[in-house]
């Protein structure tokens, strides 16, 4: 069927919180939630083909690597390879002295016992029980009223405590959540968890934790937000309580409500890395953590090493991270129009100058090298790319300054190799673009210095001898100037004819130190008015330039642009 002309017929718009004066739009996020990860049980049942223990215990070790302190292992009452894994983390000694291991169950007898048999021997743990108290679910699913609903929490409450006290040695955690809270009456909400409370009796030293997930993802994000700070203004005993957040992304805010609901007064947040879970996926932690990051406020989650997180979550869920995921993907620091990329070289060039750490790169929120990227991937090239991209690249990776005005002459090569090969150049292909168009140890070339030798006449003036192959024969010849520029120019004017009028010069050191080389760029007109370019490099600067002379005689020779590799 058609999408409908009038779809208020089949939809509803989302009530309001009835919220006055709410503060959460005038806060801001100065400090990390508790965080706390679902990848090994909500991304892991979202996945085609389930994590095996092989892939669970490699999760396992990478959450604790970048630093989550809270993990929800599984779903224990699952099956055997969720409750073998759990097993097997506790008996091999393999959480770390400061992580602690959640377990989720539904509010069912067998479930959460069996739960707890999963967490024997554990030294400190979190059982998490829930569940759904919206009215869709009360009505279609349970055909229940609200005292049954919240008569299945109480009795769970009760046998959570019952449970935990036949371990003593384990430090017990509680997690309540009222499930589908997000489209749950709050009246309704906060009756139950507050019958839970009641139940378990939290302290201040000795909180709750309150998960208000966001189960279905069905209202904007302020909407989430008012939720969140409507239930911590009128939830009793709330010092007694950790609120925390667990989004779903229907509606491509999971991010967005979480950050709002940080705001509206939340504790912690969940989700998993890079946002798997059901259906169009749950919070990413990585952009929660990253967009804090932007703000100066550490989240105390480390993803220094952003490409080695990624292997590792796309090995185990067998998803792929999207090219265009914040901060992770592929293409996400990368570059291909003309005009970004000028703006990005440009503020590389002026943050390499200043005095002064603050992070002011046109197009980059954040350095990629904080992630672990190299600056080479920042600019790629392709037709829709200007003379700022290839200059970056040939920079980046040959050392190479290219003057303002022999950008703009090589681009057109750039441009017509680009169309031609109809894809993205790498370096490689703009290299080897470069070193045709201005010869620059490309066969065949007209003129290719053999060796030379300089001295100084009586008068003053400099004397060039060379050995020159032109097509590929040896010839001798010589000549002099004021300097050896002039010196050059006069020779291969003597002795082919050739006329070079210099209209600007440029040298550079390519690298530091002693295996440094020297880059020489030079403009020249000829009689006809043509402009020519020549580059010489060479480990010695003074033979650069001689190299760039005979590739601007080359360029004179065969026409700009038409040396063949």
């Amino acid at each position: 069927m058609p999408m409908l002309k009038d779809p208020s017929r089949k939809y509803q718009p989302f009530p309001q919180v009835p919220l006055t004066e709410r503060q959460w739009p005038s806060r801001t996020i100065t400090a990390p939630p508790r965080w706390l990860s679902t990848d090994l049980r909500d991304g892991n049942q979202s996945i085609i083909d389930p994590m095996d223990a092989v892939k669970k215990n490699r999760f396992f070790d990478l959450l604790c690597e970048v630093g989550v302190k809270e993990i929800e292992v599984g779903f224990p009452a699952a099956g055997a390879t969720e409750f073998d894994f759990i097993t097997g983390l506790i008996k091999a000694d393999r959480i770390p002295e400061d992580v602690v291991i959640q377990v989720l169950t539904q509010s069912r007898e067998d479930l959460i016992r069996r739960s707890f048999e999963s967490l024997q021997g554990a030294r400190e743990a979190i059982v998490h029980l829930y569940n759904a108290v919206s009215p869709a679910w009360r009505d279609i699913v349970f055909r229940m009223s609200r005292e049954d609903v919240k008569a299945i929490a109480i009795k769970g409450a009760q046998m959570l405590v019952d449970e935990a006290a036949k371990q003593p040695d384990t430090k017990w955690h509680f997690e309540y959540s009222p499930e589908t809270f997000s489209t749950a009456e709050l009246d309704f909400s906060l009756e139950v968890c507050e019958a839970v409370m009641n139940v378990v009796g939290p302290t201040k030293d000795w909180p709750i934790i309150l998960n208000l997930p966001a189960t279905v993802e069905a209202a904007t994000p302020n909407i989430y937000a008012d939720q969140i700070e409507y239930f911590c203004r009128n939830l009793p005993n709330r010092e007694a309580a950790v609120i925390s957040l667990h989004t779903h992304n229907d509606r491509g805010t999971g991010v967005a409500a979480a950050e709002l609901g940080m705001m509206a007064g939340a504790d912690r947040v969940e989700g998993c890395l890079f946002g798997n879970g059901e259906r169009t996926g749950n919070c990413c932690l990585v952009t929660v953590a990253m967009n804090m990051y932007t703000q100066g406020v550490d989240p105390g989650l480390d993803f220094s090493d952003i490409d080695k997180v990624i292997e590792t979550v796309e090995y185990c869920n067998q998803l792929p991270v999207h090219p265009r995921h914040p901060y992770g993907g592929e293409l996400v620091f990368t570059a291909f129009s003309g005009s970004h990329q000028d703006a990005i070289k440009k503020g590389f060039e002026a943050h390499s100058t200043q005095n002064n750490e603050h992070w002011r790169v046109p197009y980059l929120p954040i350095d990629p090298a904080d992630l672990g990227r190299s600056y080479e991937a920042v600019i790629r090239v392709n037709s829709q790319s200007g003379k700022g991209g290839f200059a970056w690249v040939l920079e980046q990776g040959q050392g190479l300054k290219l003057p303002k005005r022999l950008q703009a002459d090589f681009s057109k090569h750039v441009q017509q190799m680009a169309d031609d090969m109809g894809r993205e150049l790498n370096a490689e292909d703009i290299w080897t673009c470069f070193r045709k168009a201005y010869y620059v140890k490309v066969e065949p070339r007209h003129f290719r210095l053999v060796d030379y030798e300089e001295s100084r006449a009586g008068d003053g003036t400099r004397i060039f001898t060379g050995t020159v192959e032109v097509d590929g024969e040896p010839q001798r010849i010589s000549g002099r100037g004021k300097g050896l520029v002039s010196s050059v120019l006069a020779t291969i004017r003597d002795a082919y004819g050739l006329e070079l009028d210099v209209l600007d010069y440029t040298e550079h050191a390519m690298g530091k130190g002693s295996d440094a080389r020297a880059a020489a760029y030079l403009e020249c007109a000829l009689p006809d008015g043509r402009i020519v370019w020549g580059v010489g490099i060479d480990e010695d600067v003074a033979t650069a330039s001689v190299r760039a002379i005979l590739s601007a005689a080359n360029s004179a020779h065969h026409g700009p642009g038409m040396g063949k590799a």
